[in-house]
């Protein structure tokens, strides 16, 4: 069995970290850095990025993993790192003098000030700064950088992704007459299979889930409770849903039989069925239509979950950006007409007030293998041809999506940009002929909004700059300043695109 190591939390660096102190110039005594995300350029439709994660990474990281580093024996904490450098470096001169008076000194000496998280940050501008408190520590706030990164670089990006899924199904929501409510459960989170950990795949599910209440990730739920706890009303919510397993344990012969139990398991509410064991137009044509009245006669809905080929394709049908005979022409093949098509013609279907028809009430389909925006839109866009709108399919969102990204997506990068020499401020800026696109910010940096309330950056601030800026203190010498639950998170997120919306208006009037 394993315990905590007190020296975990000194090895969460990349290793060249342990050579910079000594080579800072002598007489150094602060360093300032931010985290900024630099670039849209693998995400152009998000402008701006969603702050989040930094909560859950003073907790976790600067707190509870800093923790058994300041119980545990002092000279045991020096000996278990000089001979973690021995191994890694071999013969060294970074020494244990400066860990030693860290473990005296008793906490991090750390000042974080930051954006509340939820705000909707343009790229480019710094979301947060991270600063020493006590001269001696000058090189620590580098020192986290690279657990820092690690931590938020995936929520953050999440979160933003999940928006941009947000942002498309309200737009073809308020197009195709969709209920606007139910776009909270249009995006599912089936991404947790398909995460690198189990920690990626819980902080990462509650970034979709500022922005929606479908998830299947459930180590979420822990996340929220332990980093963002509060009055937070529903955080997620799913359904009753097969696999694979279940549907072709009896063979094909047998699926008959495993859709009416589960009618008669679940006679109320919302179920789903994964139905393309085998053939899923043989359970559209000939296996549904033997259940009709059972499923018709349910309070509730039958959803049926195709989970392999093209989702545009087997979703609305293989004939697309044709002229209106042959988008209706009847001696279409099945694969032609699509799976909402298909239930439409056994179960009907309601027109909303905007002329658009909704399958009816008792039946639903979901699609989550291989979502992504582009094949979102597409979906939508095939649908609102047909006639249909956007809420007759939930989209599952899978690692396809939420893992299938990196820190570069949004240019995510910590920098240090101020330091203090000899009594004398220093502004630091990264400049590469090379990669103009590395430039980093200059000096000190404040934050403030302007005329049209969008978020603008002043480097080089001054202390009254500084004092007014929208980055403020949120952890300081171990303690926190500021907390949020993850209800407040989400208000946030909400009023700032809100706010957003009302600047877009404004500029293209």
């Amino acid at each position: 069995m394993t315990a905590p190591s007190p020296i975990a939390p000194l090895l969460a660096v990349d290793g060249y970290k342990h050579s910079h102190r000594q080579v800072y110039p002598e007489g150094t005594t602060r360093i300032l850095i931010n985290w900024t995300n630099r670039s849209n350029a693998h995400m152009p439709e998000s402008t701006h990025a969603v702050v989040f994660g930094l909560q859950a990474f003073i907790q976790r990281t600067l707190v509870e993993s800093w923790a058994p580093f300041f119980t545990a024996d002092e000279d045991l904490v020096c000996e278990l790192f000089e001979q973690a450098l021995q191994g890694y470096f071999g013969p060294n001169h970074i020494g244990v003098d400066h860990v030693r008076a860290l473990h005296r000194l008793g906490y991090l000496p750390l000042a974080i000030r930051a954006l509340p998280e939820g705000t909707l940050a343009p790229i480019g501008v710094a979301t947060l700064t991270v600063e020493n408190t006590v001269d001696e520590f000058f090189w620590l706030p580098n020192y986290i950088e690279t657990a820092l990164s690690a931590s938020i670089w995936h929520p953050s990006t999440v979160a933003t992704k999940a928006l941009e899924y947000r942002d498309l199904m309200e737009d073809w929501a308020a197009r195709t007459g969709a209920v606007p409510e139910g776009i909270d459960f249009a995006a599912h989170d089936f991404s947790f299979r398909g995460q690198s950990s189990i920690e990626s795949a819980a902080a990462g599910g509650a970034g979709h889930l500022l922005s929606f209440l479908g998830t299947d990730s459930m180590p979420t739920l822990d996340f929220v409770d332990r980093y963002y706890p509060g009055e937070n009303g529903m955080v997620a919510a799913s359904v009753p849903a097969t696999e694979h397993s279940v549907m072709c344990v009896r063979g094909a012969e047998g699926e008959l039989a495993t859709f009416a139990q589960i009618l008669d398991v679940y006679p109320t509410g919302i179920v789903s069925a994964v139905s393309d064991g085998f053939d899923l137009f043989k359970v559209l044509t000939e296996t549904l239509p033997q259940l009709k009245d059972r499923i018709t006669a349910r309070d509730g809905k039958l959803v049926i979950r195709p989970d392999s080929g093209d989702p545009v394709d087997i979703v609305t049908g293989t004939v697309h950006d044709v002229d209106e005979a042959a988008l209706t022409d009847p001696a279409r093949s099945h694969e032609e007409k699509g799976v909402v098509e298909l239930l439409d013609e056994l179960f009907g279907h309601t027109v909303n007030a905007q002329g658009f028809k909704v399958l009816d009430q008792h039946i639903g389909v979901i699609y989550g293998d291989s979502i992504t925006l582009d094949r979102a839109r597409r979906i939508y866009e095939r649908l609102a041809a047909k006639g249909y709108s956007s809420d007759n399919i939930v989209l599952g969102i899978g690692s396809y999506t939420y893992q299938y990204m990196t820190r570069d997506n949004l240019g995510s990068a910590v920098k240090a940009t101020w330091a203090l020499v000899d009594g004398e401020p220093v502004d630091i800026q990264k400049d590469p002929k090379t990669g103009s696109g590395k430039k980093s910010a200059k000096g000190r940096i404040a934050l403030h909004r302007d005329e049209t309330g969008e978020i603008r950056q002043t480097d080089q601030a001054s202390a009254a700059d500084e004092d007014t800026s929208l980055l403020q203190p949120v952890w300081v010498d171990g303690r926190f300043l500021v907390h949020q639950s993850f209800a407040d998170v989400r208000a946030t997120l909400r009023r700032e695109r809100t706010e957003r919306a009302a600047r877009r208006a404004a500029a293209s009037a």
